[in-house]
């Protein structure tokens, strides 16, 4: 039942909107990282890290030059910045730098 509520609210949302679903993805997913690498699962970690990159992929695809290039550079250039963060913090096993990420994204997310 909440399945199809949530594709319900996702299909009537604003690109704002979806953007801070996708948001809150990544942030879920990255909290899933930390207690992967808590727990030394290595295995549920890159499972993690996968999605909240294909998360960061998939906004990067999605950005709209033509409607406003200055602001779509910016999220650009956050997004490579997540996604080069989210690597290294997976490599170096770092809960620190995947928490780092994370406070980014609500950074980000709370102005929009």
């Amino acid at each position: 039942m909440s399945f199809s509520y949530q594709q319900h609210a996702l299909s009537s949302a604003n690109p704002i909107e979806l953007v801070v679903a996708l948001f809150d993805g990544a942030i879920r997913f990255l909290r899933q990282a930390i207690v992967a690498t808590e727990n030394n699962d290595v295995r549920a970690r890159r499972k993690s890290v996968k999605c909240v990159l294909d998360i960061f992929l998939h906004l990067q695809s999605r950005l709209r030059y033509d409607v406003d290039g200055r602001v779509a550079a910016t999220f650009s250039q956050f997004y490579i910045e997540m996604f080069r963060h989210t690597l290294l913090a997976s490599s170096a096993n770092s809960r620190e730098g995947f928490e780092k990420i994370i406070e980014r994204i609500t950074s980000r997310r709370d102005v929009m």
